[in-house]
């Protein structure tokens, strides 16, 4: 068998094709797929490979641009370039693009790995593309500053700033000089506190350190939430209210009924079924990170209709009661899998609202649900993550 020449480092001259899920658009070259990033649809433009494992396809970055896009804009990041830093996907697409884009690879999962088709619109997010993240996981390069990591790689591309993060979240952090390798974690919270952590491996151990701060204040849903700084939160200033809102509005949890929170993190969605449930009503919160169900137990004391259980949620829903009228799940961005699809659908809810945040692993489980009599009934998609690849989507299946 002829062995093929590798293109790594091949300079290529491409006609840009469809926006793919990940970040990059695809194009074809001798009968390879090319996925190609910093590059649009309907582009020409000149890329270099940088990853070619042999096979069907390759990766390259656009590093000239021919004929380009009308929604092209410059990066607002100096980074955010070939060979920089892999934290934004789309910085060189307007925001309005951006959006359609990923409408595109949203529409493209559902029909590829689901067979449903659907038109998408991506929302809009109050506060624009830029200054809207508030949690950070940065990396310590060998000369101790910090950055995030190039675009599948380990290399480190130091920072100067974030334009994508809340403005005085990382002065003091970048400013500093860190253990080689260590990973900060940086989490502005709901009252403009900056909780900061480092964590490194020392002798195959993982060592954490609280530099500032420790139990973050969060609103949402009408209460204020204390919970720990880098326990899971949405990002977004505005998702979790916005995300708790269309729960609550498709959720239709009857009173005096029941009601699944699954993957319930600190209890943002149960304390919406249990208003809807009322003092008669029950909701079972299922989270298996047992500070999060602490956390959620604390901030919904005032809600007794509410029971925590904290474990795998397929373990825990074989157990639980049945039938349930609703279930609301918001699982890891691997998705639920069969195995939690089947233990909802075996407690036969007339609604299930289903919270992503990857398009694919929701069709793949929507496809699960099919099998079992359960249809798309709605879906909304929001930039939860502007300047990313990253879509936060909210499924009605009925």
């Amino acid at each position: 068998m002829t062995e093929v020449a590798s293109w790594l480092g091949r300079k290529l001259e491409l006609e840009v094709g469809a926006v793919a899920h990940g970040g990059h658009c695809v194009s074809r070259v001798d009968g390879r797929v090319v996925f190609v990033r910093h590059a649009l649809p309907g582009e020409r433009v000149t890329a270099t490979v940088t990853e070619d494992k042999g096979g069907s396809f390759c990766r390259a970055d656009a590093v000239a641009v021919h004929e380009a896009s009308a929604g092209r804009v410059e990066p607002p990041c100096p980074v955010a370039v070939p060979g920089g830093c892999g934290g934004c996907d789309w910085q060189h697409a307007d925001a309005a693009l951006q959006r359609e884009l990923k409408a595109a690879v949203v529409e493209e999962q559902l029909h590829r790995l689901a067979g449903i088709e659907r038109e998408v619109l991506v929302e809009e997010l109050p506060g624009g593309p830029l200054g809207w993240r508030t949690r950070v996981r940065l990396v310590a390069g060998r000369d101790g500053r910090a950055g995030l990591r190039e675009h599948r790689s380990h290399r480190v591309i130091p920072l100067d700033d974030c334009p994508i993060t809340v403005p005085g979240a990382l002065g003091g952090v970048l400013a500093e000089t860190w253990r080689p390798g260590s990973e900060i974690e940086v989490t502005r919270d709901a009252g403009g506190e900056v909780h900061v952590r480092e964590q490194n491996t020392w002798r195959g151990r993982v060592r954490s350190h609280r530099i500032s701060g420790g139990e973050a204040v969060q609103r949402a849903a009408g209460r204020d939430w204390r919970l720990d700084a880098h326990g899971f939160w949405q990002v977004h200033p505005a998702a979790a209210e916005t995300l708790a809102a269309v729960v609550g509005e498709w959720a239709e949890a009857p009173r005096g009924g029941v009601a699944w929170d699954l993957y319930a993190g600190v209890g943002l969605f149960a304390s919406v079924l249990a208003e809807q449930v009322g003092p008669a009503g029950r909701v079972r919160a299922v989270e298996s990170g047992r500070r999060a169900v602490a956390d959620g137990e604390a901030n919904l004391a005032d809600l007794p209709q509410v029971k925590w259980s904290s474990g795998l949620v397929e373990d825990v829903v074989a157990q639980a009661e049945k039938p349930v009228d609703v279930v609301v799940l918001d699982p890891p961005r691997k998705g639920a899998g069969r195995a939690v699809v089947d233990a909802i659908a075996a407690g036969e809810p007339d609604r299930i609202v289903y919270v992503a945040c990857d398009p694919a692993a929701l069709a793949r489980d929507l496809a699960i649900f099919a099998g079992h009599g359960y249809g798309l009934s709605d879906l909304r998609a929001f930039d939860a993550f502007p300047m990313t690849h990253h879509v936060e989507c909210v499924a009605l299946l009925q």
